[in-house]
């Protein structure tokens, strides 16, 4: 499972030209399920990002987690992070997971974030065509691979 975190100032999701979705200060989670992902790799991705610490703190140093300031957040699920690019041009996402086990996969993984968080997680829809639109604030934007954690 593999994860894009932005630090954002606002996000938004729209669906055929309607607002969806949107938050505020937070941050703007892109959800990538492969095959052979499980519910222990949601848990762990989902307490990293959410106890990451990449909020400023009065000294403008990254010292501060989501849970510290009390920021918002918006998970989009993105089955193009899965893609392998070592053939050719075109990407292959052979390696992305079906819906069978993305869709609970991305759901336990908002219901996780929205758990620690207290509070809700607002989505996208899975398998939409998808508008997102977001300032990320920094820029700071961290990628994280469950495969990679040791």
């Amino acid at each position: 499972m593999r994860l894009v975190i932005q630090r954002v100032s606002r996000a938004s999701v729209s669906i055929d030209g309607h607002l969806h979705s949107s938050i505020g200060r937070g941050l703007m989670v892109l959800v990538g399920v492969a095959g052979g992902d499980t519910p222990d790799d949601v848990r762990w991705l989902a307490a990293k990002c959410v106890a990451m610490r990449i909020f400023p703190d009065s000294e403008g140093v990254m010292n501060r987690s989501l849970l510290d300031v009390g920021g918002e957040f918006l998970a989009v699920s993105q089955f193009t992070l899965c893609a392998s690019t070592k053939k050719g041009n075109r990407p292959s996402y052979i390696h992305a997971a079906g819906h069978e086990l993305a869709v609970p996969l991305y759901e336990l993984f908002c219901s996780e974030c929205s758990a620690s968080l207290g509070k809700d997680v607002k989505k996208g829809v899975f398998g939409a065509d998808m508008q997102v639109e977001l300032v990320n604030d920094g820029p700071v934007t961290i990628v994280i691979d469950s495969k990679l954690r040791e």
